[in-house]
This record gives C-alpha cells, structure tokens and sequence, in this order.
C-alpha cells in the first residue's frame, strides 16, 4: 500500500516534460527585459509568427494545414462527409428576380446572364433540399456521425448545402480559402467546423479525405477542378470509387461534351459510368443509398 501511493505520488505514467503551452506562460510570466529578451530571436519559434511565415517554414504550414482541420474533425466525430461543390454566384430563388431586375437596363450579354443565373436558382433548392435531406438522416457508424454536409463555406451553393444541415439540426464543414477579395464563411456553417486556408492543394485533400459521396452543381473553373481532379483520382485508381452526382446534365452537357472525350480515345467509355446525374435531392440520397447498399426510401 505504501509502495502503491508512493507510485501515485510520483506520478509514473504522467509527463516529466512541461506541454507547451505551459512552457509558453513561463515565458509570459517573465518580467526580465533586456535587449536580449526583447529581440524577435529570442521568441519561442512556435510562438513567433514572423518565422513561421518564412519562405523556408513553407513544409512546417503544409502540415500544420494538414494536421488541424483534421485533429478537429476527429474530435468532433466525423467520421464521413457529403461534399458539395458548386457556383458562388447562382441566386437563391428569392434572389433570382432581383437579379433579372438589377441587369434591365444592362447589355444584352448581361441581360442573358443574369437570365442564365436566375433560371439556376432551383439547383440552391435541390442543394438545400438534399443537404437538409442527408442531414436528418443522423446516420451513425462507429460513434461517428456519417455523411456530414460539406463546402467551400461560401456563398450560393455552398450557403444552400451549410443551411439545410442547419435547418435540420446537425452540423456541418466549412473549407474556406483565403483570397485577395474579402470574403467570409456563410453564417450557416458550424462555427467550430469552419476552417480558413491558405493552401489550395491542402484544402482539396480536406474535401476528399473523409468524402464517400460528391454532388456537383453547375459552377465555374473552381467548381471544374474539384470535379475533374476527383474523377482522375478515382478513373486512375488513386482513390477508391464514390458516387460523383452532377445536377443539372443539361449545363454540364452544354458546357463539357464528355461523350466527345471519349469518342476521341482520351478517355474511356467505361470512365464515364463513374458520373450519376441527377436533377433532385431524392434522386442523389437514393443513387448514394443504392451505392453503399442502404436501399432506397
């Protein structure tokens, strides 16, 4: 007994190192200060944030990139996620008139897109629809909640996919970037779920690393990368299959004549299975059901 409290005491399975944020209140408990202690050098290197902006600290940011968003995720118990890309600059359809109105007295080419925008309004209902669709089903795997609604955490499209898990009671994933414009995550975002970054290609990991389903609305170049660079991963065996579900097969048949790429010989036939359309929520939740053997309801 005298040995068992002695063992207790001394603590043989707790640290003999102080953590460091307890090393970093010693050092702002000091009262010393000298040209030595005042000078940048002397700044412990984690806590100096002129260093760690240095061109040659660029691998330390990588994986610290990489490393937060994913330490929170796993102790928030996500364990698998719904992304959703799509247009920043589609209208909610109580926007979509304004917009019309706003481009009246404009040229014809803005007359058409305001036009062109507005009549994509429905794809912010379907986004909503089957974020809020995804997100009442609460599916829970191994203590971990599954298919958590995810997005850029912008505007437009995004907005609609972060506001239907709201509208639904769950939380949901903002992957933010930093960009030259000003710019800030949508309110509907789960505040301690939104994250901001500074590397486009360590953001693109984020959305795919915990991904087991993909809706693609119409958008532009950034909405064509994600997409793209998703169906190489998996048409090269990088990643393993998910279902990749494009709303709107008239836009992305206008835009991409994907049967051409592959009458061409660039790409398989076969390559082309990898895309579901879709044009509802219903449509998307039963193509992911039907994918992992979940059956339809």
């Amino acid at each position: 007994m005298e040995m068992n409290d002695k063992i207790s005491q001394n603590g043989l399975s707790g640290h003999k190192f102080y953590h460091a944020k307890q090393e970093a209140g010693f050092a702002d408990a000091g009262k010393h200060e000298t040209p030595q202690t005042q000078h940048p050098a002397y700044k412990l290197a984690f806590r100096d944030t002129d260093f760690m902006l240095r061109d040659e600290l660029r691998p330390v940011r990588f994986q610290l990139e990489l490393l937060k968003p994913e330490m929170l995720l796993d102790e928030a118990r996500v364990g698998s996620t719904m992304v959703m890309y799509g247009s920043a600059r589609i209208p909610s359809p109580e926007e979509a008139e304004a917009l019309i109105e706003a481009a009246k007295n404009g040229t014809d080419h803005e007359k058409r897109v305001a036009q062109n925008l507005a009549d994509k309004a429905k794809y912010y209902d379907e986004a909503y629809k089957l974020a809020r669709l995804v997100s009442e089903k609460a599916i829970i795997e191994d203590g971990k909640r599954q298919f958590v609604v995810t997005t850029g955490g912008g505007p437009s499209i995004m907005e609609a996919g972060n506001r239907g898990a709201s509208d639904a009671g769950a939380e949901s994933i903002g992957l933010n970037i930093v960009l030259p414009h000003e710019q800030a995550p949508n309110p509907y975002v789960t505040p301690y779920l939104s994250f901001q970054f500074h590397y486009f290609a360590l953001r693109k990991m984020h959305f795919l690393l915990r991904a087991r389903a993909v809706a693609v609305f119409p958008g532009g170049f950034g909405t064509f990368d994600e997409m793209f660079e998703l169906l190489t991963l998996i048409q090269t065996g990088k990643m393993k299959p998910i279902p990749i579900l494009l709303f709107g097969k008239k836009f992305w048949n206008r835009v991409v004549d994907f049967e051409a790429i592959a009458e061409e010989g660039t790409i398989s036939k076969k390559d082309l299975e990898l895309i579901h359309w879709c044009e509802t929520a219903e449509e998307a939740w039963c193509t992911i059901r039907e994918f992992y053997g979940l059956g339809c309801d």
